[in-house]
């Protein structure tokens, strides 16, 4: 299958084409090529003439220029098909025609796309300036848009060709000859400080590349990273320039999809940051047949030598080569790499200089004491013109010679580079000097994944959560190593670190972590005080803190609304309602704060991030933003559980027959169970959320069955424990009561400790739908008592109604209409039969499920919302309670009884919020006081205790 094709009128007219860089030296080798400090960017140098939009167009850039030559060769592979080299340069080509004729400045939102990457190259070839922005951050792309006032905005769409938005006939700037491309400084977004680089930085760069890592023209190289991201963007350049192909996605290696693309491709190259060999870990690459993988490049960001090491004999033993690099986005991409063959033996080292560059250590005072250590130098074709801050700097020829890389270094007797610390990111805390980055290596080597940063008062720490530490243990830890005092030294445990949009570590959130809430439209959350409302088995909405309700609410109101829903002080405008560990019990209160804030709900709010539910709305016709919309929508999970447990209760009653509600939870049960506490990759962060999630079922079931067995002879021992329904499945006395409480701890019990073996965690995480899948098919084998158990009476309900909650698992990681439609027809196929002679309770189980399973949501009203959320928040509550609330007003009337019951059902859930919150602000005010009594040996005054979370 190949992409239609694209008309292909000829290519623009150009001009000179830029001399290719002559041969390079062998790696290592060479003398440095001698430098200066960069020159501040004032003025053009000396003969650099600006080039304007009227003016001819430069040569372009020979690797975008010259596809055509690779004639019929496989250039890209899509999910969609295959572009021959032929076929991209008529397109490439017809794009050029359409940017025009005179040089201009190109704003590209750049994604991984053919539109994208054909625009791009278009760009290049014909001799334009290309601006590339993240596609998927439309604030970035707002923000340099208003800054450079491009001439031309390209906006790739998907499956087509690229829109072209032409803002003026030709330029409104002076371009400079050799300037080809502006990207952002790493970890930067939207930040009017760009990189200046120029045509020969980019095919030079992509030359060394391609020569050190032995690229060939039979090579299929994955785009795991974002074009705009100069690492990214290099792996393209590299490829093409050899007549590669390029397997173009957007898919993240966590995704199943990924690898069957990557595979069908017969992929031959993966180029990760840190973060993608966490990703990598998790999915069990370890264990993938990937019979075409010749090598993998790593850079972006320090991984540790242990796991380089780990890396390097993984690939020995499967077959493929592990490349560590080192760069930067001033010098194009690359500055170092280490050849494969030592990396197990040197998996500290950063290796020798790209072919064409060299390196130099100068003396830094940072390094003062260390011998062999300075600040590492790189000269070479690659380095960047300089900087731009404004459009007038878009004139500007060379004004950097020598790029100084922040980074100390030493060189080993072996001849490789090692770098050993960095200049810029070292603190002075209270007068001590700290050096951050040996901070997070020395957690590192207790296991512990770690960002750190700071001022001048305090050093803030990022942390995952792992068994065996906590805050002031680690706090202790830190303390001791820099010889800061203990209040110095804030520490956050998170579920996951906070990354930027390429993987890189996300400084600025850490830092943003220790400033109290309210300071800073990027708010962190309460550091201190009583735990939030709503927390545990929460009845619903809190009156108090409703908040606006005119449809808007900023970053800072989402971030204390999380903040006090979740008893989470951690929380951060990139955080979403998964990261957090928010789960189906805090579901229903948090989707109606937020529809009551928002006026809408997003299909998929849970897993977007506040910054991205916080957006404003479309403004309307006269400017206004959109008004709140008069229809509301609520969550079909909410209204089946609401519906479900008001059919139980009645149906108990005896008010009316409409049974299976107790059914119809259980697959709902499934269905939020993949939702929320599968939602994090790591296995052991699930565990932790599925173990809580447990417990705050069992613990409000057993502390109301115990006062139970103290005010009536309903329950015994074994109901207070949770075990009657496993040791006495037979018994239909006032004991059974309880079956669908101790049914859902079992099977969660079950798929947690299942899930909890790295084996089958493997499987789910590439397989999300077919294993749920397969379990219902287990499942269904007791439905059918097709597996020699004994009667359905003779074992515990867990067993019999398991099918149920898997295939509402499957149905929660269904992605497409065919998995819809599979799940369906098994539900279908299994309810009937499975109530004997009860049509009417087996077609309200059905009709429940097809609405979960293809109505996301259902229109409604604010107060259905409201009354949907309390019956569905306090469902649990309700069901415990009803047994003993009812019969005390059977007599009189069942309509009051069944009143009473839902009343006292919510008040009972609101009881365990409030002792819940309770005890979160007694575990906050000891934590505190304990830590404020804490001894230090630093002379330093004492400061004030420690706020919770710190």
């Amino acid at each position: 299958m190949t992409l239609p094709p694209a008309p292909r009128p000829a290519p623009a007219a150009g001009g000179r084409a830029l001399p290719h860089p002559g041969t390079p030296p062998a790696p290592g080798g060479g003398r440095p090529v001698p430098g200066t400090l960069p020159a501040p960017d004032t003025a053009p140098a000396p003969g650099d003439r600006p080039h304007g939009g009227g003016l001819p167009l430069a040569g372009g850039l020979p690797l975008a220029r010259d596809l055509a030559r690779h004639g019929d060769r496989t250039a890209v592979v899509t999910a969609e098909g295959e572009l021959s080299y032929r076929e991209l340069a008529g397109r490439v080509a017809e794009t050029a025609a359409r940017l025009g004729p005179g040089r201009r400045l190109v704003l590209l939102r750049g994604s991984n796309t053919v539109a994208a990457l054909t625009a791009h190259l278009a760009a290049l070839s014909a001799g334009h300036v290309v601006l590339l922005v993240p596609g998927d951050h439309p604030e970035s792309a707002a923000a340099l848009t208003a800054a450079y006032d491009p001439d031309v905005v390209v906006h790739p769409e998907a499956g087509g060709e690229p829109r072209i938005e032409e803002r003026r006939p030709g330029s409104a700037h002076a371009l400079h000859p050799d300037l080809a491309l502006l990207l952002s400084t790493s970890g930067s977004t939207g930040s009017p400080k760009l990189v200046r680089l120029s045509y020969e930085n980019l095919q030079a760069n992509a030359e060394s590349i391609a020569a050190y890592l032995g690229i060939r023209d039979t090579d299929r190289a994955a785009t795991t990273l974002p074009m705009h991201y100069c690492y990214g963007l290099s792996v393209i350049h590299s490829n093409l320039l050899r007549g590669a192909g390029v397997v173009l996605t957007g898919l993240s290696v966590a995704d199943p999809c990924f690898w069957d693309l990557f595979r069908r491709a017969r992929g031959t190259s993966l180029a990760g940051v840190p973060y993608t060999f966490d990703l990598l870990d998790r999915v069990g690459f370890a264990d993938m047949d990937l019979p075409h993988l010749r090598y993998v490049t790593q850079a972006g960001g320090r991984l540790a030598p242990e796991r380089v090491a780990h890396h390097a004999r993984l690939g020995r033993r499967r077959g493929w080569d592990l490349f560590v690099m080192y760069g930067q986005t001033e010098a194009t991409a690359r500055m170092a790499y280490l050849p494969p063959d030592l990396a197990a033996e040197h998996p500290g080292a950063i290796g020798v200089p790209v072919p064409g560059g060299a390196f130099r250590l100068e003396p830094a005072d940072e390094a003062a004491g260390r011998e062999g250590v300075g600040e590492l130098v790189y000269t070479g074709p690659n380095v960047m013109l300089g900087y731009a801050r404004t459009p007038a700097d878009l004139a500007l020829g060379r004004t950097v010679d020598a790029l100084r890389t922040g980074d100390l270094a030493r060189r080993t007797g072996d001849g490789l580079y090692e770098i050993v610390g960095r200049r810029s990111r070292f603190l002075k805390i209270l007068g001590l000097r700290v050096d951050p980055q040996r901070i997070e290596a020395l957690l590192a080597r207790h296991g512990l994944d770690a960002l750190c940063a700071g001022d001048d008062d305090r050093l803030v720490l990022a942390v995952v959560r792992a068994d065996g530490w906590d805050e002031r243990r680690i706090r202790g830890r830190v303390a001791k190593e820099c010889g800061l005092p203990a209040r110095a030294v804030h520490v956050h445990l998170l579920p996951e670190l906070p990354r930027l949009a390429n993987g890189k570590p996300d400084y600025p959130s850490v830092r943003a972590l220790a400033r109290p809430s309210g300071a800073d439209p990027a708010c962190t959350g309460p550091a201190s005080g009583p735990a939030p409302v709503g927390t545990a088995a929460s009845p619903g909405p809190d009156p108090a803190g409703a908040g606006p309700a005119d449809g808007h609410a900023g970053a800072d109101d989402l971030c204390a609304l999380y903040a006090r829903v979740l008893d989470r002080p951690d929380v951060t405008p990139d955080s979403s309602f998964v990261s957090l560990g928010g789960d189906s019990l805090s579901y229903v209160e948090m989707s109606l704060q937020l529809e009551q804030r928002l006026g809408r709900l997003p299909l998929h709010w849970h897993t977007a991030t506040i910054r991205e539910l916080a957006e404003p709305r479309t403004p309307g016709p006269r400017g206004e933003e959109a008004r709140r919309p008069r229809r509301r929508s609520v969550e079909t999970s909410v209204v089946l559980r609401a519906v479900a447990i008001v059919c139980v209760v009645g149906s108990h009653i005896r008010l009316f027959e409409l049974r299976g509600g107790a059914h119809l939870l259980l697959a709902v049960a499934g269905y939020n169970f993949a939702r929320f506490l599968l939602s994090s990759p790591e296995r052991r962060e699930r565990t932790r959320r599925s173990a809580r999630s447990i417990a705050r079922i069992a613990v409000p079931t057993s502390a109301w069955t115990a006062f139970a067995l103290l005010v009536s002879d309903d329950y015994d021992l074994s109901n207070v424990l949770l075990l009657h329904n496993a040791l006495w499945p037979q018994d239909m006395g006032p004991g059974i009561h309880l079956w669908f409480v101790e049914a859902l701890v079992y099977i969660l019990l079950a798929v947690t400790a299942l899930l909890a073996i790295p084996a089958v965690h493997g499987l789910e995480r590439r397989f999300p739908y077919g294993l749920p899948i397969a379990l219902a098919g287990i499942g269904l084998l007791a439905r059918y008592e097709l597996v020699g158990l004994p009667a359905r009476t003779e074992i515990t309900d867990a067993v019999t109604v398991f099918w149920l909650f898997a295939l509402g698992w499957a149905a929660a990681r269904s992605r497409t209409v065919p998995h819809r439609l599979l799940v369906t027809a098994a539900a279908l196929t299994a309810v009937p039969g499975f109530f004997p002679g009860e049509p009417r309770r087996e077609l309200f189980v059905m009709v429940g499920f097809c609405l979960l399973v293809w109505f996301p949501a259902l229109p409604s009203s604010r107060r259905l919302n409201q009354a949907a959320g309390l019956l569905a928040g306090s469902s649990l509550a309700i069901y415990l309670t009803h047994w003993q609330v009812y019969p005390v007003f059977d007599g009189v009337s069942k309509h009051l009884a069944l009143a009473a019951s839902l009343a006292f059902g919510i008040a009972y859930a609101a009881a365990v919020a409030r002792l819940v919150r309770r005890a979160s602000a007694w575990r906050a005010t000891r934590g505190a006081g304990w830590l404020g009594r804490a001894r230090t040996p630093s002379p330093a005054p004492p400061g004030p205790a420690p706020h919770r979370g710190d």
